[in-house]
């Protein structure tokens, strides 16, 4: 990625509808695209259309990904799929022009799930095993940074921004009430039945299946899919099984430090 193209994504024209959706790589991206598809797009509750969520929602820093898309000529509503950090999104978004959605996950999952992850990112630096990752990814030397940058820098400066914060494991608790949330965020009325195509719909079980929500689509130069899938577990606390108890102390202690002063609530595990 250039400097001039990051300059170009910051001076894009926001819209008044559009929406974007921001997080820390694996915090649910692709489960709450498919979310936005769903709510937004009765073709797509209903199976009509095959418009797979890249399309739908597609990335604003991966223009290989939308090389068919010009973005200014898109019709309204837009919506956009994005892990920027706070500084570096569209300077309009700070006028709270448009929308944004912000999806956070528990650290210590999304580091477990970003060490297996890098098993199928063809371009991804491996990690001999996961005490060499667990180091890399506290000193931010993976895509996106640090976790702890990129969400206090959103939430730091969430009154600059109209923007709603999701949690990942509040989405796993209750993904009805999180798909209200999203409706009422977006001014977006559904009836009970077109409720209930969205959240089956969005369940793990049912995008594990579907290859419009699963990246069955993503190129082979990218994603070795012989290894794997994005979606793995959908777990919350699966951290347990690969970090130490030592480890589980430092990460602790880091956490404290960094944002201990903020009011962030995290679900470490659910029973």
């Amino acid at each position: 990625m250039t400097l001039e193209f990051v300059e170009s994504m910051k001076n894009l024209k926001v819209r008044n509808d559009d929406v974007f959706l921001v997080t820390y790589p694996k915090s649910g991206t692709i489960w709450t695209q498919q979310i936005l598809s769903l709510i937004t797009s009765e073709g797509h509750r209903n199976g009509t259309e095959k418009i797979n969520t890249n399309e739908r929602v597609p990335w604003l820093e991966f223009p290989q990904l939308n090389e068919n898309i010009d973005h200014n000529s898109r019709p309204s509503p837009r919506m956009f799929v994005s892990h920027l950090s706070e500084a570096f999104v569209p300077r309009e978004l700070k006028n709270k022009k448009g929308k944004v959605i912000y999806v956070m996950r528990n650290p210590k999952d999304v580091m477990k799930s970003f060490y297996h992850f890098q098993d199928i990112a063809v371009l991804a630096e491996k990690s001999p095993n996961f005490d060499h990752f667990f180091e890399k990814f506290l000193d931010g030397e993976v895509y996106a940074g640090k976790w702890f940058d990129h969400v206090r820098g959103w939430y730091t400066h969430k009154n600059d921004y109209n923007i709603l914060f999701l949690k990942y494991e509040d989405m796993i608790k209750d993904l009805r009430s999180t798909v209200k949330k999203v409706c009422s965020f977006l001014g977006i009325k559904l009836d009970d039945e077109a409720m209930d195509i969205v959240v089956k719909k969005a369940s793990f079980k049912e995008m594990k299946n579907d290859p419009l929500a699963n990246k069955d689509n993503m190129p082979e130069d990218l994603i070795d899919k012989k290894l794997g899938s994005f979606m793995r577990k959908g777990q919350v606390g699966d951290w347990k099984n690969l970090m130490t108890v030592a480890q589980n102390e430092t990460f602790d202690k880091i956490f404290q430090e960094k944002m201990g002063d903020l009011s962030l609530n995290f679900t470490w595990q659910i029973s």
